[in-house]
């Protein structure tokens, strides 16, 4: 008993059968050249661990792979906009019964970096093109009939 919970415990956050079905079609494949890339879902599963714990990439649980493969996966796909079109793929028609009363909540809190933030790097990362480091121009409001005061 003790150790199903344990299993329990340990999974409980961990893409469901029903979230993978949904996402796999939407993950880029293996490229013909090359090494094959370890399986997305355990990758994934430990993108989403690091999120949640908010723990150091080498503090990554053994079960989700070598932390380096999560890291460069996860870094790959940011710099390529493939979580961006997962994202926007995965969002197509949700808010579709909602109409012209969508809406989304901002919150405009700061947040203030870590000390040791300060010696972040001053030149743009190599391996991620140009375009993708721009600032995204935002959209503008959409009125909600009501006068300005």
């Amino acid at each position: 008993m003790m150790s199903g919970m344990v299993e329990d415990r340990v999974t409980r956050h961990d893409l469901s059968d029903e979230e993978w079905e949904r996402l796999e079609p939407l993950l880029p494949r293996n490229a013909l050249h090359g090494r094959p890339w370890a399986d997305h879902r355990t990758v994934i599963n430990g993108v989403l661990h690091r999120t949640r714990a908010g723990c150091p990439w080498r503090d990554l649980p053994e079960r989700f792979g070598p932390w380096k493969t999560v890291y460069n996966r996860h870094r790959r796909w940011s710099g390529d906009g493939t979580w961006e079109a997962i994202l926007d793929q995965l969002r197509v028609g949700c808010d579709g019964e909602e109409g012209r009363s969508w809406a989304a909540a901002i919150d405009s809190t700061v947040v203030r970096a870590h000390q040791h933030a300060a010696g972040a790097r001053h030149e743009p990362p190599q391996d991620i093109p140009a375009e993708r480091l721009e600032p995204v121009a935002l959209s503008a409001p959409v009125g909600t009939g009501g006068g300005q005061e």
